[in-house]
């Protein structure tokens, strides 16, 4: 199967264009429309992503004073 992938946009009476695609005339294809997403768009789930992550100090113990055979 060979696919061609390509970016454009809807036109004001609602058409799509595609020019310059590998295919020949009479070929049978299957043509699956989405929308690109918009960076920035959907943030507002994961607020936190892309956010700087530091480990103050990452091979220290956890809860040392709760266990109980340490007490």
């Amino acid at each position: 199967m060979q696919m061609y992938h390509v970016e454009t946009t809807v036109s004001n009476d609602g058409t799509l264009m595609i020019k310059g695609h590998p295919f020949q005339a009479g070929d049978k294809v299957e043509v699956i429309v989405r929308s690109c997403e918009r960076e920035g768009e959907h943030d507002w789930r994961y607020p936190l992503r892309g956010t700087p992550i530091r480990y103050v100090d990452p091979f220290g113990s956890v809860a040392e004073d709760e266990w109980d055979a340490l007490q």
